[in-house]
């Protein structure tokens, strides 16, 4: 295994590693700034809509744009901008300060995140198997770090602002000794006119399905996060066992992603997809069937399992489409992604409100079918490594 080779993965996984602990640091936060300025709940609800927002001008600038730049420049320059902008977040004296910080930090994580699967779509290349998964344990890792970082800092009394400002601290000092392994986009031989060319590219068919596939994964996993706690709480389980089933559900997705990866390579990526999605379709089935606080808990630690894997597994098909370069068909992934988070939860429970949480939860057993008779279209490019094709790979 050659230096560069380990230089470059290492590099990719600290710009993984910041995106999730940054994330993770703030949210432990949150309920303190809350309290700080004062917001209600409902007031909160519509500050915090300047996220997604900024994510999503981030990434219509990134269609545009990341054919021309490539990945390299756009993920740095989007983990420095996470780093400065959310200690500003924290310590924001008002409102309106707040909303441009958080519409701000929006844009750094649209101009990060589809970059830096790209380019793990790059190393991916270089070692020949399956390693996506790894980088998205990373994220996980980092994501779990800043939110114990946000518990300690709040049990201890510290400042939002300090507690981010130093955490971002050590992870600047990471990002800088590592900056120079981060690979560039047009690095794989087989492929260096296209990943450089600034020509517009259309996403092709491969890319919308790949885009589907990650908006319904991400309308499971968004509707798991959000209603996970209540559904054990509605079965009577107390609020300390309620954050416990999405305890399970999160250190399952940890789990997994630690090993998906050679998941991934033995099974093929079809079928892995398929077999994740009906992992994810029995937890649901399992808590919502029995009715009790134990099978919610083994429930939603199945649906973990199922969910860890697909998005990583989606991003490294999508950037490694043999018609679109990686950069743009990764953010494509992104971008059809991106409205999940608005429909699933709601949707949820929009549902609950007519029948019952238990009814409303049957969504995200339909959403996980969908992604397993889906997968059966999936065409597994040449170029992505050595990894087994299942049969229905061949699909059309």
């Amino acid at each position: 295994m050659s230096a560069t080779r380990r230089q470059a993965r290492v590099a990719v996984l600290v710009l993984f590693v910041v995106a999730g602990a940054v994330t993770g640091g703030w949210a432990g936060r949150i309920p303190t700034v809350k309290a700080d300025l004062g917001l209600g709940d409902a007031q909160w609800g519509l500050v915090v809509l300047a996220q997604p927002v900024g994510t999503l001008l981030a990434l219509l600038v990134l269609t545009r744009v990341i054919g021309r730049t490539g990945p390299r420049v756009l993920a740095l320059a989007g983990a420095v901008l996470l780093l400065v902008v959310a200690p500003c977040a924290a310590a924001s004296p008002t409102p309106a300060v707040l909303v441009v910080a958080l519409a701000l930090q929006g844009a750094a994580v649209g101009l990060l995140f589809g970059p830096m699967n790209a380019l793990a779509v790059v190393v991916e290349r270089r070692y020949g198997r399956s390693t996506m998964s790894s980088f998205h344990a990373g994220f996980s890792a980092g994501q779990l770090g800043g939110g114990l970082a946000g518990v300690a800092a709040g049990a201890w009394g510290v400042d939002p602002w300090a507690q981010v400002l130093a955490c971002n601290a050590v992870l600047a000092v990471a990002l800088l000794a590592t900056r120079r392994a981060v690979p560039r986009g047009d690095t794989d031989p087989a492929r260096p006119a296209r990943e450089r060319t600034g020509r517009r590219e259309r996403p092709t068919r491969q890319v919308v399905l790949l885009a589907v596939l990650a908006l319904l994964g991400a309308v499971t996993e968004g509707s798991a996060v959000q209603w996970s706690a209540q559904f054990s709480v509605s079965l009577g389980a107390s609020v300390a066992v309620g954050s416990l089933t999405l305890v399970c559900y999160s250190l399952a997705i940890a789990a997994m992603r630690t090993v998906g990866d050679r998941v991934v390579d033995r099974l093929g990526r079809v079928r892995f997809v398929q077999v994740s999605a009906a992992t994810t379709a029995a937890g649901v089935l399992l808590a919502v069937l029995s009715g009790s606080v134990p099978a919610a808990l083994v429930g939603f630690a199945l649906v973990g399992v199922g969910c860890a894997c697909v998005f990583p597994t989606v991003m490294g098909l999508a950037g490694n489409q043999p018609d679109v370069s990686a950069g743009r068909a990764v953010t494509f992934v992104n971008l059809g992604e991106w409205p999940a988070f608005f429909v699933g939860p709601p949707l949820v429970g929009a549902l609950a409100e007519l029948t019952s949480l238990r009814a409303a939860l049957g969504l995200l057993v339909v959403t996980s079918l969908l992604v397993a008779v889906l997968a059966r279209w999936i065409r597994v490019p040449a170029v992505d490594g050595p990894a087994p094709v299942s049969p229905s790979s061949s699909r059309t």
